[in-house]
């Protein structure tokens, strides 16, 4: 591959690390940016975890470093995504997720309406729905077996787990999402280079975009907060529910 389209695949990288720091979503751009340089389409679904493992990493140090990450709490819910995503990417080799992408964007328009319209998501905690094992059981294991099975908007239905029931705010939240979808990334990487589906000259060229734009993205988020976070997360759902029905 020329090294013009390289480079634009690296801009594009950074740009989508930012926003996927924030709200999620990044692959919207990364995704058809590496369909559009030539990848064949599985090949550049393998990629693209690769380049976005990368970029998610980054945004969860960032996160960790500033205090925003109580790991111990999260345990729980880090091991029920790894296997909820490691469940998920081997049922997509068997099952035609046609009909799971049909349901996606409801979901997906849901979350939008409730980040849009619920007056008290602030930059402050709220009260403890469902405690560590309990928010792993319903909330990890589910979306993670998603992430693993299909991917688009997985991270705004974590965010809406953790601001909903596990009593986040939205700092907090995107920071635990950001943990989680790292750890969904990796094992659905896994399979994907287990498989040798994955291009690691192009990925990790655009890994070094990803890392730039996701921590800019993270420090936007902890600097700025809710102001920031709510309208692209609103923006971003409703922007990856219109990209399943448009290919549904």
């Amino acid at each position: 591959m020329e090294l013009e389209i390289i480079g634009l695949l690296v801009a594009v990288a950074v740009c989508a690390g930012f926003v996927d720091a924030i709200a999620g979503g990044g692959g919207l751009l990364t995704l058809p940016a590496l369909m559009m340089a030539g990848v064949p389409p599985v090949q550049a679904i393998a990629t693209n975890k690769l380049q976005g493992t990368f970029g998610v990493a980054a945004s969860s140090f960032a996160f960790w470093r500033a205090g925003h990450i109580d790991v111990p709490s999260l345990v729980p819910a880090v091991v029920a995504a790894a296997l909820g995503a490691g469940l998920g990417s081997l049922a997509v080799q068997a099952v035609d997720p046609q009909g799971l992408r049909q349901v996606v964007p409801a979901v997906l328009l849901l979350v939008a309406a409730y980040f849009a319209l619920a007056p008290y998501i602030r930059d402050t905690a709220r009260s403890v729905r469902l405690g560590p094992r309990s928010f792993a059981l319903a909330v990890a294991a589910p979306i993670g077996a998603y992430d693993g099975f299909l991917g688009p908007g997985a991270g705004s239905m974590y965010l809406i787990g953790f601001v909903a029931l596990f009593g986040s705010d939205l700092v907090k939240g995107v920071a635990g999402t950001k943990l989680l979808n790292l750890t969904s990334n990796v094992v659905a990487l896994a399979v994907f280079a287990a498989a040798g589906h994955v291009d690691y000259a192009i990925g990790l060229a655009m890994a070094v975009g990803q890392i730039v734009g996701a921590r800019a993205g993270a420090r936007a988020a902890i600097a700025r907060g809710a102001p920031l976070i709510r309208p692209l997360v609103i923006i971003v759902s409703i922007a990856i529910a219109a990209s399943l029905l448009l290919r549904g």
